[in-house]
């Protein structure tokens, strides 16, 4: 069983290991003997890394698209903990709330998008290649955990932005709220927790474990936290026809507060953990040995 990087010419796998059918961390073996961990999350966020880029800020990088998705991701985050507290405590007029739930959810399908976009352009080589491959707008590689995961979380990134949309306007009923606003909030928040413990187990090599002594770990079980917090907000935020209101408004907007604050955090962690791994990879150290060069 292998992954899906291809090995240079004389080197050999000698294991791997994932959680079920997925192969996320591979041990491999150069002809001179020695051995190389290829870890696929790590892989992913360092393939872009190049030694010119070694100086740069870890906050501000803004020719990086890995930079930007990092960005949105808080900024979308930062709108859903700030309406969710707004809608809870809020007197004056609340469609600013909705417009705000709107644009977050934007940024986060933005956001999702380069997540997406990262995952199909990453380096199918453990070594790096003069010259980089042609960009790929999209790809179909179900047998990647880490691509199941951007897809699945860009797929509910699109059920929010319609149950926001929707949530916009006041003329609906009672049974087309929970038609058009909270059936898609609920395919999201799933689309969230199935993309968070694919992630989650990708960083584990299994599907639950723990590695409080990495950021990458941190990262994953912060936005698995959230997800958690997103989905109990979906579920007590069903419209009751009886009263025609949400079987608990203090839980959907605690759950969607708490699920922003998560996110938010994960998001501005992802800015440390790609400078942490830009030289800690054999692409990296490759591409950085032939820059020195």
């Amino acid at each position: 069983m292998g992954g899906y990087v291809e090995v240079p010419e004389g080197w050999e796998r000698v294991s791997a290991e994932g959680p079920g059918p997925f192969v996320t961390s591979e041990v491999m073996r150069a002809p001179d003997g020695h051995e190389v961990r290829w870890r696929s999350r790590a892989h992913r966020k360092a393939h872009r890394a190049s030694a010119g880029g070694r100086h740069e800020s870890i906050w501000w990088r803004p020719r990086r698209a890995s930079w930007w998705m990092a960005v949105l991701f808080a900024l979308g985050s930062l709108c859903f903990a700030a309406a969710a507290v707004a809608s809870q405590w809020a007197s004056s007029s609340r469609s600013w709330i909705g417009v705000t739930f709107f644009v977050g959810s934007l940024l986060f399908t933005s956001a999702a998008y380069l997540q997406y976009a990262e995952a199909v352009n990453v380096e199918h080589r453990l070594t790096a290649r003069e010259r980089r491959s042609r960009w790929r707008p999209a790809s179909w590689e179900p047998q990647r955990i880490d691509w199941l995961a951007a897809s699945v979380q860009l797929l509910g990134t699109v059920f929010f932005n319609i149950s926001t949309f929707a949530a916009l306007k006041h003329s609906l009923d009672t049974h087309q709220v929970n038609a058009r606003v909270w059936g898609p909030d609920v395919f999201g928040s799933a689309c969230f927790l199935i993309s968070s413990e694919l992630a989650f187990a990708e960083v584990c090599h299994r599907w639950i474990g723990f590695r409080r002594e990495s950021l990458s770990w941190r990262i994953v079980a912060l936005n698995l936290l959230g997800s958690i917090a997103f989905a109990a907000a979906a579920a007590a935020s069903l419209i009751e026809p009886a009263s025609g209101e949400p079987i608990s408004a203090r839980i959907a907007n605690g759950g969607t507060s708490v699920g922003g604050l998560c996110f938010l955090i994960a998001a501005l962690a992802l800015m440390p953990e790609a400078g942490a791994e830009e030289h800690d990879t054999p692409v990296a150290q490759q591409r950085a040995s032939a820059t020195a060069r």
